[in-house]
């Protein structure tokens, strides 16, 4: 079967090492899908979703936080600033941190990039989780 040697890791450690199928990764310029043979490449990846397709066919999904990718040779390395697996994602502290940003937005003097940046992580990992509301 066609695979691709995928390593994700974290300033943390290595999150996910193995071969799969594809990966579906959310670059900076739009989500990216990478298979089998693909062209070398480097990019930055943005707060989004990436999809991990097994060889059994079964999807593992992560909440990825920002990082780069490269592609070459049949092997992809994805370092993210921290990816959290779908199953492992604690929605009472993400909605914990969701509220944190927006009270933070609703202040005057405050890093807004950095609270919108915090915002958009804890979305995301809602998202994931299937809890954001």
């Amino acid at each position: 079967m066609a695979s691709l040697k995928t390593s994700l890791l974290t300033p943390d450690g290595s999150v996910f090492e193995g071969e799969i199928i594809s990966i579906t990764i959310p670059g900076s310029k739009g989500d990216f899908q990478v298979l089998q043979n693909h062209a070398a490449l480097m990019s930055t990846i943005d707060v989004g979703i990436a999809k991990i397709k097994m060889l059994d066919n079964k999807i593992q999904e992560y909440s990825l936080s920002g990082g780069f990718a490269e592609v070459k040779d049949n092997s992809i390395i994805v370092l993210a600033e921290s990816a959290e697996r779908s199953d492992n994602i604690d929605v009472e502290r993400a909605q914990a941190s969701k509220k944190r940003a927006e009270e933070r937005l609703s202040e005057a003097n405050i890093d807004r990039v950095r609270a919108e940046a915090s915002l958009k992580r804890a979305i995301n990992r809602l998202k994931l989780a299937g809890a954001y509301r």
